[in-house]
């Protein structure tokens, strides 16, 4: 049993993908530098592995130099339909994991959907936070927009 959105401080993005799942899964974790960050920022892979328990570490990077190190972990990978990450833990230099301050859970997952006779794939994003105040800074941040160039980027990636 899952709780309400509400009660999960949710922020999520949906969008139909006019491709089959297996091209949106290949391409939302094999070229993840290429759609990961709304443009003209960009994501640097540093390590993505992706298992449960996995590292998911990323440098974004901005226009003028800007960087924003994404350091966190892989909670759950089921290959060909959903990742689901945390950067509320992350192991140190030893591999020993350390507690980090937690912002969110991220999942990201996808499922075969035909939207108006074409069939496709069901993309959603969600962003479940801790506190209202962590969910009320993200959506200020520009949650919408940014995740949802993210997801415009790879509905065009999935195209090509």
């Amino acid at each position: 049993m899952s709780a309400p959105a509400e009660e999960n401080y949710e922020l999520s993005v949906t969008r139909h993908i006019a491709a089959p799942p297996e091209r949106v899964w290949q391409v939302m974790t094999e070229r993840q530098t290429e759609w990961w960050c709304p443009k003209p920022w960009r994501a640097e892979i540093i390590e993505q592995d992706f298992v449960a328990g996995g590292r998911s570490a990323m440098m974004f990077k901005g226009p003028d130099g800007e960087e924003m190190p994404q350091e966190g972990i892989f909670l759950e990978v089921t290959t060909g339909k959903r990742f689901v990450s945390t950067d509320a833990c992350q192991r140190d230099a030893d591999g020993n994991w350390q507690p980090s301050g937690p912002f969110m859970i991220g999942s990201w997952e996808i499922e075969a959907e035909e939207s108006n006779g074409v069939r496709g794939t069901r993309y959603t994003a969600t962003a479940r936070h801790w506190t209202q105040e962590a969910h009320d800074q993200h959506k200020e941040m520009g949650f919408e927009d940014g995740w949802g160039a993210c997801a415009d980027q790879l509905v065009k990636l999935c195209k090509n």
